[in-house]
């Protein structure tokens, strides 16, 4: 019986998708799930709503539950990683205090001083989980991260040569944005994206074989339209291809849409969709306020589809997690975007960094394939970027904290709003308020 450990488990909406994609596939229905948290009662949450899913299916899938996260991962062919080291409170120093400084992050997870720091917390719990695989698991097991800062993390998983892929849904999510907008129906689409998670760019977007482009620059004309997506369809008029994730999150990566109070204030009006309401987009601690306030309710959802209350999912998610592993167990290829380390696949990006990247998957593991280069001006874009996230795994895998200041002092937004004086002390009180869960700078 192939076995998969979800690490983090208690992230219960990321475990009903994953695991309900994985009782999807007839091949992986006689697995062992191990799931496994640090939080008691999330895990029980999840236990329950698993064993739910099992049994609505009738499976003979074999549940384990454990707080002990080297007996998750022994024998596991698999390892899922979507924990968030330091929950909430954690979470709420990323945002709360760059804040002060006039740093202000919508989401604040992937770079800047919260997504530094949130990776600096989650390096410690890959590089042990490396070691316990290297020494628990079957040699060609492989880790799958969910965990933000992808790019962070997963760097810093290379640094141990364990097999990882790093997996998000920006692409998807994206693409189906893309289509929406032009009316075609996804399955006419096709599409060529490539760069570093979160910031990768559809150099080519096509519907029935035609360069759908121009269409999608006369849709966005519309202002309904601008207003889901202004920063992207601004990065897009000035960069010349659009980004894969949401104004959110782009706004944060770059110096051009936060670097006053004022700025941000406006960016946030222009947000129109109804659908992006529950997210408060655009503005200081959007998704922090969220998690606050709306997850809670997904948690009620979760416990009535685990009591039968509300009917369980059955449709599988937009995830690529459950269908890379149904791929190397039945050797049927599947193709995929994926985050690795740069061999060469993305010429004109520093090699050992982390891309994202088209992927096959088969029996003979992931195979990302060789892209190219970017143009150029969007791979200086990246570059921005890489340059943070190059330091905040030097510095947070060796526990050093001059690294950590010269991350955030290249930080786009950051170094856009703040003096030198101004981030030294950013960052030592971030040091500071996150030192319980950063025992690498003890």
């Amino acid at each position: 019986m192939t076995k998969i450990a979800l690490i983090g488990a208690g992230s219960v909406v990321f475990t009903r998708n994953l695991i309900n994609d994985v009782l999807s596939f007839p091949a992986l229905a006689e697995s062992t799930i191990s799931l496994m948290d640090i939080d008691p009662d999330r895990l029980e949450l999840s236990r329950s709503l698993v064993a739910a899913m099992i049994g609505a299916r009738g499976l003979h899938t074999r549940l384990e539950v454990t707080t002990d996260r080297a007996e998750a991962v022994r024998g596991a062919r698999y390892v899922i990683v979507t924990a968030q080291v330091g929950g909430l409170t954690a979470y709420a120093h990323d945002i709360e205090i760059p804040a002060r400084y006039g740093v202000g992050q919508c989401v604040g997870d992937t770079l800047g001083p919260g997504g530094v720091f949130r990776g600096l917390r989650t390096i410690p719990l890959l590089l042990a989980l490396c070691r316990e695989m290297e020494e628990l698991c079957p040699p060609e097991a492989l880790l799958i991260n969910y965990s933000n800062p992808m790019a962070i993390n997963c760097w810093a998983v290379s640094t141990t040569g364990r097999q990882h892929v790093g997996l998000c849904h920006s692409v998807q999510s994206t693409s189906r944005l893309l289509a929406r907008w032009i009316g075609a129906p996804y399955d006419e689409v096709t599409f060529r994206v490539a760069g570093i998670n979160h910031a990768s760019w559809f150099l080519e977007f096509q519907h029935h074989g035609e360069d759908a482009y121009p269409r999608i620059r006369e849709r966005v004309r519309d202002p309904r339209i601008r207003g889901e997506e202004p920063v992207r369809i601004a990065l897009m008029e000035q960069f010349g291809a659009f980004v894969t994730e949401s104004s959110g999150h782009a706004s944060e990566y770059s110096p051009y849409f936060r670097r006053s109070a004022e700025q941000v204030a406006a960016l946030a009006t222009r947000f129109t969709s109804p659908e992006d309401e529950w997210f408060d987009w655009g503005r200081t601690g959007g998704y922090l306020k969220h998690c606050r306030e709306v997850l809670p309710t997904y948690f009620e959802k979760v416990k009535a589809q685990a009591t039968g209350a509300v009917p369980l999912p059955q449709e599988r998610s937009e995830e690529y997690g459950a269908s890379i592993i149904n791929a190397m167990e039945t050797n049927e290829p599947y193709r995929f975007s994926g985050n690795v380390p740069n061999t060469g696949l993305v010429t004109n990006l520093p090699p050992g960094s982390c891309v994202e990247v088209p992927c096959m998957v088969d029996a003979n593991g992931v195979q990302p394939t060789v892209f190219g280069a970017l143009p150029p001006q969007l791979a200086a874009l990246d570059r921005m970027m890489i340059n943070v996230q190059e330091l905040a795994v030097y510095g947070g895998v060796r526990g050093d904290r001059e690294a950590i200041h010269h991350a955030v002092l290249l930080d786009p937004l950051t170094s856009a709003v703040c003096d030198f004086d101004q981030i030294h002390r950013m960052v030592d009180e971030l040091f500071a308020a996150e030192a319980a869960w950063l025992p690498q700078f003890a």
